[in-house]
């Protein structure tokens, strides 16, 4: 803006001229901030975070005041790191492919 037209302009139009990019850039901040925090809650979550256990959903349920452990003798363990889950998730789907190039070349005969 030239010298002109700032002395057409009433004052306090040029004083909120000079402020609008103070406000964007406050909510944009804001945003950024927003968007930090809901990215970290959904790390946890995933455990990628390293922070703690994954946060679960726990029902509420009347009893004993200490948790009992679940017999777990013919169970398989739980892998509880995202590797290890990632490593079974991997080997779920390389069987389950077989399987079905198995079943395909039956039904092919």
């Amino acid at each position: 803006m030239d010298q002109t037209q700032q002395t057409r302009r009433p004052v306090a139009e040029l004083a909120l001229f000079g402020q609008r990019g103070w406000v964007g850039l406050i909510v944009l901040l804001l945003a950024l901030v927003i968007v930090a925090l809901l990215a970290q809650t959904v790390l946890k979550s995933y455990g990628m975070l390293g922070a703690g256990a994954p946060v679960k959903a726990q029902t509420r349920v009347p009893g004993p005041a200490a948790p009992v452990a679940p017999e777990t003798a013919g169970a398989p363990s739980v892998p509880t790191t995202p590797i290890e889950r990632a490593r079974g998730l991997e080997q779920q789907l390389q069987r389950d492919a077989q399987e079905q190039a198995q079943r395909i070349d039956e039904q092919t005969k």
